[in-house]
This record gives structure tokens, sequence and C-alpha cells, in this order.
């Protein structure tokens, strides 16, 4: 029988594991797709606590998508921490209303949501900050800080975060992306396990459906 994806610990050994569509469903500002988890040392239920500044007041959202695997103490940034950088002052007046005069700045700054791809891997301590899009099959490295977009099958690590290298050549990148084996059904994907554990996109190929 597939596994469940609603199931909350689906590793009975391992409690400090803990899909991520479950926890965040009733979540107003962050969502999962399908067995992407949530691994912790201290508790994985807690993972809402790494949403940094998520406000209802500020139009963005973080979007994780199926099959990504996020390590201890990763953090997602949204716009809520922002402040103004073009201005002669980046101290936030307004939100002290008439206490400063209850100046009026105009919109406040908001890069957009965060949107992590399928079957991504983020290291432990890793940062993303708003406005980023990270591509499907992507690493992000222990204690990177993630300021701009990252390609598909990228890994990246520093502050701020470059593309190290590419975990498969160009070909087989488009390869994998048009066989999007995330969106098989589980059944598909569970016969297909062993070849993903490979590097043969060929053996993968023959198992799409």
């Amino acid at each position: 029988m597939p596994l469940s994806p609603d199931i909350l610990r689906p590793v009975a050994a391992a409690p400090s594991i803990v899909f991520l569509k479950p926890l965040l469903k009733d979540h107003p500002k962050a969502s999962a797709g399908d067995y992407s988890y949530f691994h912790s040392f201290d508790d994985p239920e807690a993972f809402a606590e790494n949403i940094k500044y998520a406000f209802d007041f500020i139009d963005d959202r973080l979007t994780i998508g199926k099959f990504c695997s996020i390590a201890h103490g990763a953090s997602f940034v949204l716009n809520g921490g922002n402040h103004f950088a073009d201005r002669l002052s980046t101290y936030p007046f307004p939100i002290f209303g008439e206490a400063f005069g209850a100046p009026d700045p105009g919109p406040w700054p908001n890069k957009g949501g965060i949107t992590i791809g399928h079957d991504v891997w983020i290291g432990w301590d890793a940062t993303i900050l708003p406005g980023v899009t990270v591509g499907h099959g992507a690493i992000i490295a222990t204690k990177a800080v993630v300021a701009s977009d990252v390609p598909p099958y990228a890994i990246v690590a520093g502050n701020p975060a470059k593309v190290v290298k590419y975990r498969l050549p160009e070909a087989d990148i488009e390869r994998m992306l048009a066989l999007a084996w995330w969106d098989w059904p589980i059944e598909r994907i569970a016969a297909a396990s062993n070849a993903l554990m490979q590097q043969d996109v060929t053996g993968l190929e023959v198992m799409a459906p």
C-alpha cells in the first residue's frame, strides 16, 4: 500500500521527521506538496516558526513543492521584515502611527513570495529570502543565504548563495524536467524508485507512464 502524504509522522522510528503537507494544511501563509518533509533536532512540528515575518496583511506566501527534503534550522523570510532601502531613513516610522506624524511612504517593499520547486534539498541552517524561486531538483547548501533565483538542478552555496555546479549535464536536466517524475502516480514513482536512485536518465525514461 502506498504511503499516504497526509500522515504527519511517516517514519515511526524517526519522530524527528514530519511531512509538511498535513502540518501546513491550515497555515494561512504556507503550503507544501506531497511527501515533502522537515527534519528537526528539536520539534519538527514547530516548522512554522521557521517562516519569518509572515504577516497576514502582506500579500506573499511560502509554497513548497513535492518530494522536498528540508533540514533542521532552514528558514524562509517573507516580506514583513522589509524596510525601505531607497529613502533617507530605513526606520519604519509609519508602523508607529501618529507617534511620528503618520507619514505615507507609499506601498511597502514586497519582493513577492518564496517558491520551492519539486525534489529540492535545503540544507541545515540555510536561509531563503523573499521573492526567491528555487528550481526543481536544486540543492541549497548548509548555511547558504539565498537572495536570488536558483536554476533547476543547481547546487548553490555561500552568502549570498552562488551556483557551485549543476547536478546533471544540461541535456539531462532538460530530460528530467520533461519527465516531471514528481507528478507521476505514486504507484509508478514507487516502481521507479530504484531508477531514481541511479544516474541513468534513460533508465528513468523507460519507467515513465
